[in-house]
């Protein structure tokens, strides 16, 4: 497509506005439209908001000024320079351009390059260039751009044009050839005719290749460079001229050939501060450089750049997130945005891989595997009570012993009552008269009862039942009793011996279900995009929580989220990562835990740009190290051999051989008051049993004063069946 030039009367010296052109098929034919590129990126920032749905190939041509394409930051910010874009750059110094930014965002630039740096004059040049001083020569520390070969074939040309003038002897140097500017209307020049048709006569070999014009004073019989931005910079693909017109190349790049540019230059590596993946070392300030950090992230990256055989340089990033794109802009943040904005080219970090991740950026295999926790401040130990003892069983099983004890001993009761064979009546001895003192039947109600609770207690009785139902109650019941017995004695250790915590929540739908502790998670990272995106009811009512609660619940870093639950008195939770949760338990003060299970299963990975030659070595150095256990080695390195709050459950080992005082004083608070009620009960027995002795001799003394011939032997005997009724067998069988 040709552009016209400025109109006659015009300033031909004046920068043109930046244009843009885009091309699209419509039928057979085709279709160019050309837009304002400043006006255009304002669109295409409106557009972007609008819809998250990106093209699939959307050609830009775009006019550079100074040698810069001023879409090249706006595209960058909308995020539209990622795999699946297609730009073309239609200036003529490809090669002019800093496209740094492109190379890692994956999309596909292609551009033409007017001079060759291969031709002999060119090669010339370029070696006089270097050798300029840049004192003298301000500027000649950088390559000379397009412009300015084209620049120096202009004044080859002029020249060529007067040497032609001289050589016709066509003086156009005489005084009063030239004509008045400033003539209303405007008078040509004498000489112009001759100009004119000697510069299109022109023909020479310059820096921009042939130079030459056709009878309209367009110029012809050129050749441009078609060059594509690959991972190692610009690469020829081809050419055009106007007689064969698109000619392209065989083009047969090896992984060799990246490898080899990568090892010859610095790779950028973005990270996150978070311990234990990078920290500063204590004397930091004594370090350059890599030096500086240390932890699993700093000696995973050591590790894959001796596979690869790469430098690298650490940069952490500046917002301190670990990537999202926002909801309005599109805009992505953290070290996914320094990988899709060509700022970074390795991302070694506690990364998580997730979906809309992948579609911006490549992961290798996961180096960690982890799910989300939740981490709340540790609970105060509480030591056993005094009736701990009662702790193996829960109160609504004591209350279902206790009644299932009176039924029981109501059913023998009952049992005992309506079965014949527990009744028995026994003939009187030979020489005795008078029936026996043992009553007919044995299970009284208070008989029952002491039947019950001495099996339940394991001693037995001195009764036992006769009949069938009878023995049929019986046996249910010290099968009953041997399983409740035998649980009771197994837990009745661990209750009794170990310092339990009470946790408050114990798993996501214990934070569902209540509002009185918080919860919250980190901004800018997978954890919460997780909430966002999840179809399952409790995680949905969490997310609606969490969007809604004042204030926010969620933190910019893992250390405010941390301490957040440390000062907020068990009424904030934190939901992260597993690995960060077990870490910082492990970290003083050792006053954070985690509870229940994971709520997801996920993996760090190494990230990089799409479509980086870095994907594939990086990837495979990640197998090899989980191969080889390297991987678990550094885990152990700087999770646990490095912890400061030893191995969980470690404080109750010594407490687990000995049982104190207070673990069973409850038990000799019992058998203490147990003695007591016999003493008292024996008492009240002893006065009840007094008065009515009491009252009895008082009427035998009586009876004895009516009768005065009453025996004195039979007396003796009365008093003695009287006091030995006391506590004879007689008051003991009901």
């Amino acid at each position: 497509m040709e552009c016209p030039g400025p109109s006659d009367g015009s300033d031909a010296s004046a920068p043109d506005p930046p244009l843009a052109v885009t091309m699209g098929f419509t039928g057979f034919g085709k279709k160019a439209r050309i837009f304002d590129l400043e006006a255009m990126f304002e669109q295409t920032r409106r557009t972007a908001v609008k819809r998250s749905r990106k093209a699939l190939v959307e050609p830009v041509f775009g006019r550079l000024r100074e040698s810069k394409l001023l879409l090249h930051p706006q595209i960058v910010s909308v995020g539209k320079h990622v795999k699946g874009y297609h730009y073309i750059i239609a200036n003529l110094g490809f090669k002019d351009i800093s496209l740094e930014r492109f190379i890692h965002g994956g999309a596909n630039v292609t551009g033409f390059q007017l001079v060759d740096f291969n031709t002999p004059m060119v090669t010339k040049l370029m070696d006089r260039w270097k050798k300029l001083d840049q004192r003298e020569y301000p500027g000649s520390e950088t390559p000379p751009k397009y412009t300015s070969a084209l620049t120096y074939d202009g004044v080859l040309v002029m020249a060529e044009t007067f040497r032609s003038l001289r050589r016709q002897k066509i003086d156009i140097s005489r005084r009063g050839n030239a004509g008045d500017c400033l003539a209303n209307p405007a008078a040509p020049w004498g000489q112009g005719i001759d100009m004119e048709r000697t510069l299109k006569q022109v023909q020479i070999q310059g820096l921009t290749g042939n130079v030459q014009f056709d009878h309209y004073g367009r110029r012809v019989n050129y050749t441009m460079d078609v060059f594509e931005l690959k991972s190692t910079g610009p690469r020829k693909v081809g050419y055009w001229n106007d007689i064969d017109k698109l000619v392209l190349i065989q083009d047969v790049p090896t992984l060799g050939n990246d490898t080899a540019a990568i090892e010859n230059r610095t790779v950028v590596v973005t990270t996150i501060m978070e311990s234990p993946y990078v920290m500063y070392k204590k004397n930091h300030e004594m370090f350059e450089g890599n030096d500086k950090y240390e932890g699993y992230c700093v000696d995973l990256a050591s590790e894959i750049a001796k596979h690869i055989g790469i430098k690298y340089k650490i940069a952490i990033v500046p917002d301190g997130k670990y990537g999202a794109r926002d909801a309005d802009t599109k805009i992505w943040n953290g070290m996914v945005g320094e990988l899709v904005y060509g700022k970074a080219e390795i991302a070694i970090a506690p990364l998580t891989i997730t979906l809309v991740r992948e579609e911006v950026i490549d992961f290798s295999k996961p180096f960690m595997s982890l799910g989300i926790s939740i981490m709340i401040k540790k609970p105060q130990k509480s030591k056993p009570g005094v009736f701990s003892f009662l702790d193996p069983l829960a109160y609504e099983i004591w209350m279902c012993i206790v009644f299932a004890y009176i039924g029981v001993s109501v059913v023998l009761f009952l049992v005992s009552r309506f079965s014949p064979y527990e009744w028995h009546t026994e003939e009187p001895e030979d020489g005795k008269e008078g029936p026996s003192d043992q009553p007919p039947n044995e299970f009284g109600i208070f008989n029952s009862l002491w039947f019950s609770l001495g099996a339940f207690m394991q001693q037995g009785c001195d009764i036992s039942p006769r009949s069938l139902s009878g023995r049929i109650v019986g046996g249910v019941w010290w099968f009953f009793t041997l399983i409740i017995i035998s649980s009771y004695t197994a837990n009745l250790a661990a209750f009794l011996t170990v310092e339990r915590m009470v946790s408050p929540i114990e798993s996501a739908e214990d934070l569902a279900k209540q509002t009185e502790i918080a919860y919250g998670t980190l901004d800018s990272g997978s954890t919460k995009e997780f909430f966002r995106r999840s179809k399952i009811a409790v995680y949905e009512k969490m997310w609606t929580y969490m969007r809604s609660a004042e204030p926010s619940v969620f933190t910019r870093t893992t250390a405010e989220g941390v301490a957040r639950v440390r000062k907020s008195k068990g009424k904030f939770a934190f939901l992260l990562e597993s690995t960060m949760n077990e870490y910082i338990e492990q970290r003083k003060p050792c006053d954070t835990m985690k509870v229940g299970g994971n709520l997801d299963s996920k993996g760090y990975g190494v990230a990089t740009p799409k479509g980086s030659s870095l994907r594939t070595p990086v990837n495979l150095a990640v197998l090899k190290l989980s191969e080889a256990g390297v991987l678990d080695k550094l885990k152990n390195k700087w999770w646990y051999d490095k912890g400061e709050c030893g191995p969980k459950d470690s404080g109750s080992k010594d407490k687990t051989s000995a049982l104190s005082l207070s673990n069973v004083a409850g038990v000799f608070y019992i058998l203490v008051g147990g003695l007591g009620l016999a003493m008292l009960v024996a008492l009240i027995e002893f006065c009840y049993k007094s008065r009515a002795e009491a009252k009895r001799m008082k009427v035998a003394k009586s009876a004895q004063t009516f009768n005065p011939t009453s025996s004195q032997n039979t007396q003796n005997l009365a008093t003695y069946r009287e006091g030995y009724n006391v506590y004879g067998t007689e008051s003991i069988k009901i």
